[in-house]
């Protein structure tokens, strides 16, 4: 039987203490074809003197200086050989057998080119985390929530979410790739820098006919704000920028134009309430990740049709605000089709 080659992709920056702590889980991980790439994006900290002394083992990438994650990424994929490529972040630990099921799952699912564990907090394992929680959707503006998670409300995991499903975006925090969907669709917008730039790359990936998925049996914890926390003013221009070059890339105009009106109601509105309570830095953010989103959009074509829309046909924001609506669980369910798919045999044992 064909045990497919993995290769499982850390970026890291100055982050010697949190590898200290997840990188021995990852170390001993049961996948007998596996390369472990250490991406160090010119850490001054010692971590790749750390790993060459602990883990001889582990290949290490030294970037010439800090490529943030979506080039540090990038520059790490573009050198290895493998049949599947796993994203995972610096910050997550794993328990020994995490891979299998993903693995066994993208085998006897071959429309499938990108899947996620469930991804639970590491100091509370019975709660779901922040970064993808049990799979991503967005919402018909392009605002994310998962299954789990409706922005910072995090749910207690109770077992609840452990059909594996179609989702819209998969978490880069834990993220197995089909080396040849990324051949035939590109790699991580380099322009993004941080954030989105996964939720991106599983739109193009829809939209060129491929299907995302969570595969709950395979889980994984993560710290979580190891890069940016998730009050940071960086992180929330960084997401505004990028979701608006994200809707950018993937609507044709005319349907663009409609969503991006209403998301300038709804962000301003957020930025206006933020500027009275004081919290200008904030609004700050907003403004300058549209000015940017703007300068930027010229770099881009766009489509010219509507092809793998967001699954989430409500409007979060409004929900969560106005209606209270916390957990995945509160959400109308004939605004989303959740897709169950059948988990398949271990067709790698």
């Amino acid at each position: 039987m064909r045990t497919p080659r993995v290769a499982v992709i850390i970026v890291s920056y100055n982050a010697l203490p949190i590898l200290q702590k997840c990188l021995p889980t990852v170390v001993r991980t049961t996948w007998p074809n596996l390369e472990i790439v250490f991406a160090d994006n010119n850490s001054t900290d010692g971590s790749s003197e750390w790993i060459a002394d602990q883990f001889p083992g582990i290949r290490i990438i030294r970037h010439p200086e800090n490529w943030l994650f979506s080039r540090g990424n990038n520059e790490a994929i573009r050198e290895v050989t493998a049949d599947y490529i796993v994203l995972l972040n610096n910050d997550v630990a794993v328990p020994e057998n995490w891979l299998r099921p993903l693995v066994s799952f993208a085998e006897s699912n071959p429309s499938f080119a990108a899947l996620q564990p469930k991804i639970l907090q590491f100091s509370r394992r019975d709660h779901f985390e922040y970064a993808g929680a049990c799979g991503g959707y967005l919402d018909r503006l392009g605002y994310p929530l998962a299954r789990g998670r409706i922005f910072d409300h995090t749910e207690q995991d109770a077992g609840q979410y452990d059909m594996p499903v179609r989702i819209d975006w998969a978490s880069g925090a834990a993220m197995l790739l089909r080396r040849s969907a990324l051949d035939s669709i590109g790699l991580l917008d380099e322009t993004f820098g941080l954030h989105m730039e996964e939720i991106d790359l599983c739109w193009r990936l829809r939209r060129s006919g491929h299907e995302i998925g969570v595969v709950p049996e395979s889980e994984v914890y993560h710290i979580g704000g190891a890069t940016l926390p998730r009050e940071n003013e960086r992180k929330l221009y960084y997401n505004i920028r990028n979701s608006l070059l994200m809707l950018y890339k993937n609507l044709p105009p005319g349907h663009f134009s409609a969503v991006l009106l209403q998301r300038i109601i709804l962000d301003h509105s957020v930025a206006l309430a933020w500027l009275l309570g004081g919290k200008w830095r904030r609004t700050r953010a907003v403004i300058r990740g549209y000015v940017d989103a703007n300068r930027k959009r010229s770099n881009y074509s766009q489509p010219t049709e509507a092809t793998a829309l967001p699954s989430y046909r409500g409007l979060i924001l409004l929900e969560y605000l106005l209606m209270g609506r916390r957990r995945f669980s509160d959400l109308p369910d004939k605004r989303l089709s959740l897709n169950h798919v059948t988990a398949p045999p271990d067709s790698t044992s």
